[in-house]
Order: C-alpha cells, then structure tokens, then sequence
C-alpha cells in the first residue's frame, strides 16, 4: 500500500476525497522554464485556459506568462478579471449575442475561417479599443495519432478547425494581422518544426502580409525530455523570415506534473479479480481516463502483475464502464486506504462533471511555503444548481 507520509505529506492525510491537490513550488518550476524560452526568442506565452483554469494560481502565472488564450466568452471575461493581462480569444464559430461581450475582454481575436472574419470585422474595427484580428489556418499536415477517429488530431481529414489554404484567398485577407495554427496534441518539438516548415511551404504569401503568427497549444516544454533546442528553431524560422511576433498558448506544460487526485477505497470485492471501488470516478472526476483513453500512475503502485496484488480500480457510479485501470500494489488494499493518482492539474479538473450527483472533488493547494490550504469544497447546491 502506499505510505502517503512518505511519498507526499502526512498534512494531506487530513484533506477530504476525493481532492485535487495543486503544488505551487511545482507549477512555478514550469514557469520559470517557459519564462526563459520567451527570454531567449522574445515570444509570448499564454496560458490556454481550456487546460488550467483555477484561478488562485493566476496572480503567480501573470509573473511569467503574457496572460491568457480564450475559446469563448466565459474563458476570456475570466483571464480578463483574475489576470489583467492580455487576451486573444479563438472559437470555431462566435454568437453574435457574445461577441459585443468578448470584444470588451478580447486584445487579439481569431477567426476560423474567412466567413467569420467578413461577419465580424466591422463590429472589431469600429470598437473604441485596437483588437488585432488573425485567422486560424489548417495546414493538412498530421503529427500526432491520439485516437483513431482524429479526436485530438486538428488536421485529420473533414477537421472543422482552421481554414485550409483552397479556402483562402487575398482580397478578403486584408485587415487580418495575425496566422493561427494549433496541429500538435502532448508532443516534443520535432513535429512542431515539421509542421512549421509546412506551414512556409503552403501559406508563405499571407506570412507575408501578417506581423503575429501563434503556434497554438499541445507543445510538452516542460516535460523531462522535451527538445527546446528544436522549438528555439521553429520559432526563429518564422520570426527571422517574416519579422512576425511569435506567440505560444501552452496549457498542459503550465500544469504538467504539478498535482494530484487523492482518493479513498470505499470497499473492496471479487469478480474472477480483485476489485477496488473508490471515492473517485474515472467517468466524473478523470474523464480523459475514459476520452483518450490512457492509465494514470499511482504513488506506489505499478502495472497489473508487476507487484504482489492487483486490483482493478472504480468509480462508485452506476456506468458499468467507470473503470481507471489495473494496478498491482505490495500490500492488500483495504477499506480507507489512500490512493495518489498523480499528474491530475490539467485537464482532469476542468472536464469534471456530476454524473450520478457525485461531488466534484475538493481542491486544495500546496503553497510556495509548504503550507496546505483547501480553496474550494463542493456539495449539494452546486450539483442542484448545474441544471436548475
């Protein structure tokens, strides 16, 4: 079983379940290396708030990052109000009942196609305040294979994101300023370089005529083995060739390995294996368990077979499918045991959900000073008031 005294911190034996637990010292170390690529290439980084959005942390991130990259109009009035600094809003399509709203919160704007642009371009260039405005491209270039349905794969074919070059044309470019491109999904940077030369090769005429171009998100900057070297590259090659402001909107590599979801075992069972049913769901509170799919580690624990007992471990909901995974542990699990699943900051957190009226999980923060402070708790009213 896993000794939690000695694999975190005896304090957080005192936090309720399930609870996210968020490191500061953690999420400041991922900083403090994106800070030095923009120092080195003069890029800016946003945080791409669809990965991390809690809010507590954004006094600390606004230290390092440019400020924030919104999909919609609650994305953009939150980095607007808790971070103050800039805001470049994206959506495959705007509503025209927000988009006076989004205007208000927005400093860059980016369409995804012309027809967007030729709806909305006067409403930006007659606001009492200078918006830039870009369009995302689709550079039909493939990098990645998370799922074989192209579910995270931007270019995979009939993609609804981004405007491929037939679509484009020179009169109805002009007034745009900026290139946006979002092809990558929790990769190195070698597909980055790949996807940038592609990039030159197909739209070189309308980098030309732009003076931002964004290379959108799903780069790993701060995971151990990420090449920077590489990205340094791609970046001096658009910013050397076109005198273009590059611009990063990393959401993931902010938060990478910097939290954790503690969770209890409710009770355990036998069904031709040994079966452990936690406080946690894989469907409310790590639904990318189930999406991606993938297996997340636990402290102590390895792979089915690898250690003395194995366990399947569930969720305590009706969905028969509410299944993260099999693990192998050195001890028996029993009623009460703590479970870590770690790297839960992103993503996990913002795609939770109330399923079967389960509560969302508690957060709680380890702060620079060691401390731990619970910042939020949930119960019955916020489950009554999802749907009114």
């Amino acid at each position: 079983m896993v000794d939690i005294n000695k694999a975190v911190n005896a304090n957080l034996l005192s936090l309720p379940t399930p609870c996210y637990i968020v490191d500061e010292r953690l999420i400041e170390k991922n900083l403090k290396l994106l800070k030095s690529v923009a120092d080195r290439t003069g890029a800016k980084i946003l945080l791409a708030q669809k990965a991390f959005s809690m809010t507590r942390i954004y006094p600390l991130i606004g230290k390092y990052l440019d400020g924030v990259a919104a999909s919609g109009i609650n994305e953009a009035r939150l980095g607007y109000e808790e971070m103050g600094k800039e805001v470049h809003t994206y959506s495959p399509a705007f509503k025209e009942t927000e988009f006076d709203e989004i205007l208000k919160y927005s400093d860059k704007i980016v369409f995804n196609s012309l027809s967007q642009y030729n709806k909305f371009k006067q409403k930006v260039k007659l606001f009492d305040k200078k918006i830039s405005m870009g369009i995302r491209i689709n550079p039909e270039f493939s990098t990645q294979s998370h799922g074989e349905d192209g579910i995270y794969d931007p270019c995979s074919p009939f993609s609804r994101l981004g405007s491929t070059i037939d679509t484009l044309n020179m009169d109805d470019f002009e007034g745009l300023e900026g290139i946006h491109f979002h092809t990558l999904c929790e990769q190195n940077s070698l597909p980055l370089l790949k996807t940038v030369e592609k990039v030159v090769e197909k739209f070189d005429a309308y980098l030309k005529k732009v003076r931002w171009v964004n290379f959108g998100g799903g780069h790993h900057i701060t995971r151990d083995d990420y090449d920077i070297e590489t990205l340094i590259k791609s970046i001096d090659l658009i910013k050397q060739r076109y005198g273009c402001q590059i611009i990063l909107e990393p959401g993931e590599a902010i938060a990478l390995n910097t939290g954790y979801l503690m969770t209890t075992v409710l009770d355990t069972m036998y069904n031709s294996m040994d079966i452990a049913i936690l406080d946690a769901s894989a469907s409310c509170h790590m639904p990318d368990v189930l999406e991606m799919p993938y297996t997340p580690k636990i402290i102590g624990a390895e792979r089915s077979g690898e250690k003395a007992y194995t366990y399947r471990l569930g969720g305590p909901t009706c969905l028969a499918g509410d299944v993260i995974g099999d693990y192998s542990f050195d001890k028996r699990l029993k009623e009460g045991d703590r479970l870590i699943f770690t790297d839960m900051a992103h993503y996990t957190m913002v795609k939770n959900n109330t399923f079967n009226g389960m509560n969302l999980p508690s957060i709680a923060l380890i702060k620079s000073n060691g401390e731990i402070e619970i910042v939020k708790q949930f119960g019955y009213k916020d489950f009554k008031n999802r749907l009114g």
